[in-house]
């Protein structure tokens, strides 16, 4: 298996734990140093399930917009506590991740 494939299977993995969590309740139509959260949520899930379902590709445009919710994320996370916390970090190792490929 090579890097790639790797890859694929972490974040695949951690597709399906992502799917499986709720979002935390607290946090819809709350914005966080002027980033909505449940859109940032969105965002970086509807950017992740594209890669996977596009064998590990993204255009440009997705690629930008990715990158700029990977920064939003950076800002956000340490303004939130527990678990709401490690919700986003869990978003943001995935978009990571994907940006990396």
């Amino acid at each position: 298996m090579n890097l790639d494939d790797e890859r694929t299977e972490a974040v695949a993995r951690m597709w399906r734990d992502h799917v499986s969590l709720p979002f935390p309740g607290r946090l819809r139509s709350v914005d966080v140093a002027g980033v909505e959260l449940a859109m940032l949520d969105a965002d970086v899930a509807g950017h992740v399930s594209f890669w996977l379902d596009n064998r590990g590709c993204l255009d440009d445009r997705r690629r930008n917009a990715l990158a700029t919710r990977e920064r939003q994320l950076d800002t956000v996370i340490p303004e939130l506590t527990g678990e709401e916390a490690a919700y986003f970090r869990h978003l943001l190792d995935m978009a990571v991740l994907v940006l990396e490929a």
